[in-house]
């Protein structure tokens, strides 16, 4: 099992040590930063987030219990690296202060590099597991605040009106918007507001499960049904038995797998796949799609009663660019989820940024505006998220046309990325730092997106 690499902030007034200690940090594959200064230690901690602070307790100046307990008040207990505390003149005070304070471990000196090195292992993975927890806490919280649909327009109010009188009944409910509207969000919220929030919530992707496959990952199968059947095996309408299936792209579907489920909206009931013995379920069925599905009957691609049936209840979800008012209300709360996630602090967004981020017109919806500040929470050089994090937000070529756009989203910004690399690569003449300066990003933004494109 590979161990856990992470950002050091080494702190040492000893140079012999800090030379000994940061060469063998770094042959374990970690980032190190080292120092000698505290004053310069306590600067470095304010600008940057590191995931382990190794210091010395008794340095010119100000001691590392002072640096700590500094810390400890300026920054939340969830942005704040895993502390190790070195020291020549352990005592119990000391150890049980640091502890306190939130330091993870406490080395005496002398000590064997190896003793710092299993230390530190030890600190990445304690620290991994708390971001996991925290970020798991905060999706079951977001349950409980508008299921994670934010935002305080006209058309988010109506949406979430419109989610607790559905969620009242058991009609199936057809949720229908562009891609990256949050229909799945809405799925959650309405089995969450429901009579039936601790059944199971099932969700199935229609699209992403082969078409010769999906009978049966619905409505399971028997063994010896098919090449491959080995035993028996439920179906997804048979594990939400008593709750909500939700089908996603539900105009994936092909004509046959169409009538089976016809059937199960009409009378409850299906045969698995090679069985000749009927299973009754009650479930509730809400399904989504980004398409005319009303094109698609009348093209005759989509049973007519298979559509009256999906459609009982309608919820029709707005675009962003329809409720812009909308985006500083989302961009904090992704912001917050994802420094959170990755355990790096991030204070805010600055004008500028947020200017950007208001005038793009989003044709990835919301999912495209969270993959932007994800990004830009990874980019980011300091404690914000400035103009330079998001500089390759653009809009895609405009020749393709607006459907072809915003199908291809994705394809056409990572080919711009590409391209402006590789171009500002070929005018620095290959070199890194000048060009991340005509790039206007920094250093480490440059690293990634090589990185992420396997630039050489």
């Amino acid at each position: 099992m590979r161990s856990p690499r992470g950002s050091v902030l080494l702190a040492d007034d000893e140079e012999g040590i800090l030379k000994t200690l940061g060469r063998a940090l770094r042959e374990e594959g970690h980032d190190v930063t080292a120092t000698s200064s505290a004053s310069e230690a306590q600067r470095l901690l304010s600008e940057r987030s590191f995931d382990v602070f190794v210091v010395d307790n008794r340095m010119p100046g100000r001691t590392g219990l002072e640096i700590i307990r500094d810390l400890a008040a300026a920054v939340p207990e969830g942005e704040r690296p895993q502390v190790l505390m070195m020291t020549a003149h352990a005592t119990v005070e000391n150890a049980i202060e640091a502890m306190k304070l939130g330091a993870y471990d406490y080395l005496q000196k002398p000590f064997e590099v190896d003793e710092l090195l299993v230390a530190v292992r030890r600190a990445l993975e304690h620290q991994s597991l708390s971001r996991q927890n925290r970020y798991l806490l905060s999706e079951r919280e977001e349950d409980f605040d508008h299921y994670g649909i934010v935002g305080r327009s006209r058309a988010v109010e109506e949406l979430l009106r419109k989610i607790e009188l559905v969620a009242r009944s058991k009609s199936t409910v057809l949720i229908t918007g562009e891609t990256g509207t949050g229909k799945e969000l809405v799925a959650r919220a309405v089995h969450a507001r429901s009579a039936q929030h601790e059944m199971p919530l099932i969700k199935v992707n229609c699209a992403a499960i082969p078409e010769a496959l999906l009978e049966s990952e619905l409505f399971g199968h028997v063994k010896g049904a098919f090449t491959g059947a080995t035993a028996n095996r439920r179906g997804r309408f048979a594990l939400a038995d008593g709750g909500t299936i939700f089908l996603d792209e539900i105009g994936t579907l092909a004509l046959p797998v169409q009538s089976k489920l016809l059937r199960v909206l009409q009378e409850r009931e299906f045969e698995p796949v090679g069985s000749e013995r009927t299973v009754s379920v009650d479930v509730r069925v809400i399904a989504a799609t980004n398409r005319d599905l009303r094109a698609m009957v009348a093209e005759g691609r989509f049973q007519e009663d298979l559509f009256y049936r999906l459609s009982v209840i309608s919820v029709e979800l707005p675009p962003l660019r329809e409720r812009p008012e909308d985006i500083p209300l989302l961009v904090e709360h992704f912001v917050r989820k994802h420094a959170q996630r990755v355990g790096r602090r991030i204070d805010g967004v600055e004008p500028a940024a947020l200017e950007r981020l208001a005038a793009y017109r989003w044709p990835g919806n919301v999912r495209e505006l969270e993959n932007a500040i994800e990004r830009a929470v990874v980019l980011a050089s300091g404690t914000a998220i400035d103009a330079a994090s998001i500089s390759m937000l653009e809009p895609p070529p405009a020749a393709a046309g607006a459907g072809l756009l915003s199908a291809r989203l994705h394809e056409n910004v990572e080919w711009a990325e590409q391209g402006s690399v590789r171009r500002a690569l070929r005018q620095a003449n290959g070199v890194k730092k000048d060009a991340a300066e005509v790039l206007g990003i920094s250093q480490r933004a440059l690293s990634y997106y090589l990185g992420k494109y396997k630039i050489e």
